[in-house]
This record gives structure tokens, sequence and C-alpha cells, in this order.
């Protein structure tokens, strides 16, 4: 196991962990990272008590169908934006009753990016449902398609780990 795997699986675990401990649960609505999230939180033994299932809305209409994310603000910010994951994350929470919800779009790579979002650009919003805070996060991430998509789901189980540890300074009321 590499130190990125394994670091992984340590964020996970102490996400869980976190979840547990406060009686919570966690989906994913996961775009770039195509299901690498729940990937990630699923290599922890005993994370069916604190996951019950996630959302891979690789496309806009998977976005629109199964997150109830508009299509105008599709349309208008772009499916990569913090408007797109904001609305992912609540509309994850919402379908699925979870406490914590974790949303990713970004740009990959190798192809696909613009001079507006690069390849590495991506958005990742928490949301915390019962806390109503929510945090986002722009990252501009390097590296091959692997490499975005790895560091993706580290930021995530991080930012998500964050939220639930009332980091005031990363939180924000919505």
């Amino acid at each position: 196991m590499d130190k990125v795997q394994l670091d992984t699986l340590q964020l996970a675990q102490a996400l869980g962990d976190a979840l547990l401990a406060r009686g919570l649960t966690i989906t994913t609505a996961e775009s770039c990272t195509g299901g690498g999230i729940a990937c990630a939180i699923t290599d922890i033994a005993g994370s069916s008590a604190w996951f019950e299932r996630g959302f891979v809305t690789y496309s806009n209409a998977a976005k629109t169908e199964m997150l109830g994310v508009d299509v105008k603000v599709i349309e208008r910010e772009g499916a990569v934006s913090e408007a797109v994951v904001i609305a992912m994350a609540k509309g994850a929470c919402a379908q699925n009753g979870d406490n914590l919800g974790v949303a990713v779009s970004g740009v990959a790579g190798p192809g696909g990016g613009s001079s507006e979002k690069p390849v590495g650009t991506v958005w990742l919003a928490c949301y915390l449902a019962d806390k109503n805070k929510l945090h986002t996060r722009l990252l501009q991430l390097a590296g091959d398609r692997h490499a975005v998509r790895q560091q993706t789901i580290v930021a995530s189980l991080q930012d998500g780990l964050a939220l639930l540890s009332s980091d005031d300074s990363l939180a924000c009321l919505v």
C-alpha cells in the first residue's frame, strides 16, 4: 500500500469515527471522481453503519435527475462550479436523508479543460444538513487524471472531517 492509499484509508477511518461518535451518516455526490470517495469510504470495515449510498452523477442530466440540480444553474454556471456542487451536496442529503453530503465536480483531464477552467479545476462542497453548515472550496490541482482524482478524494475526506469537527474558520452558515 502506497502513502496516498494509506492517507486516504486513515482519513476515511477518521471520518467514519467522527460520524459514528455523532450518530450521523454521509452520502456522496460525485462527478469527476466517479465514485472514488464512496470507494474510499467502503474500504473501511463497518462503514455501512455510517454510509448507505452515494451518487455518481457524471453527466449534467444525472445531476438534474438524481440530485435535483436546476438545469438553469448548470447552463449559467457550468457543471464545474460552486453553485452546482452546493446543489449536488444538498440534493444528495435530501434524497438520502443523510446528515453530511460531500459533492465534487471538476476537470480531471487530460482533455476537457478551458482557459477559464483548466484541467485540475475542481469544486468541492460539504454540507452538514442538521446544522445548515456549508463549506465549499475551489481546488487547482496538478498532475495527470489519476492524480487529480486522488487529490480530490483526499480533499473531500479532509473537508468533511473538518466540517464535522465544527471548525468555524472552515464552515460558514448558509
